[in-house]
This record gives C-alpha cells, structure tokens and sequence, in this order.
C-alpha cells in the first residue's frame, strides 16, 4: 500500500468537517425540505502532507483551495446525505491519492549539431527559393 493510499482510512472527525445544505437537482419535493448536499472543510495542514504531496494537492485543487489552507468539497450528485457523504470523502481521498503521485521530471534536451546544420541549410534553400521570386530586371 502505498503512502497515498494510507490516507483514504485516516479522514476521521478530527480533520474533517460535515455540514449538510440544501441541495438543488433531484429530489422531487424532498429536495425543499431536507439537507442532502454535503459541504466538505478539511485543513490540508493537519494533513500533514509531505511538501511536494501539499504542492500538487494545491494545484489539483484550484479555487476548492482557500486562502487559509482549507479544502472545500461539495457533494450534491445524489438523493440521500449518506450517498453524498461518501461521494464527498471519496473524491477528497482521490484527491490525495493523486497529490501523492509524483510527476515525472522533465529532461531539457537540445538539437544535436548536425539537427541545427539541417535546420540553417533548408531556411537558406528557402531564402534563394524566395530571392529568386524578385522582379525580373532587364539590364
């Protein structure tokens, strides 16, 4: 198991925080009365991510991010708080997951000597191409 799995089973109470809204979408005349949207506030501090793991969970998240380190997560997709609950849980632990997988480094690379020769002969082939297009003057 790696590291990021690890934190799908150590969402509790202490780090997350549930309220539920009123939701809009399905729900027939159920959706007036109950609170069935699910609002997520978890604080990517008390997570305790490794710094490139925080780097990329700030990325992955965007505007969900707050100014003061706070995640947001609404889940509204379903009828039910508890189907939403965990819709919302789960989209925070993939969240994680993927802050977790590290992004491969990128290799700077460079034209080989003989790649640039090419490049310079075909720019001056098409240079002659163009200057012989000029005005015929007849001398």
């Amino acid at each position: 198991m790696s590291e990021g799995h690890a934190w799908a089973d150590r969402l509790d109470a202490a780090i997350v925080e549930e309220r539920f809204l009123a939701a809009t979408g399905p729900g027939g005349q159920n959706v007036n009365k109950v609170a069935t949207a699910v609002q997520l506030r978890t604080n990517v501090f008390a997570l305790g991510l490794a710094p490139y793991a925080y780097q990329r969970l700030k990325e992955l998240a965007g505007s969900r991010m707050t100014a003061s380190g706070e995640l947001l997560i609404t889940a509204r997709r379903f009828r039910t708080q508890e189907a939403n609950r965990q819709d919302a849980r789960e989209r925070l632990a993939e969240m994680i997951r993927a802050a977790h997988v590290r992004q491969a480094k990128r290799v700077k690379t460079k034209p080989s000597r003989a790649a640039k020769a090419r490049r310079v002969d075909e720019k001056k082939g098409r240079g002659a191409v163009k200057a012989g297009r000029g005005k015929v003057r007849i001398d």
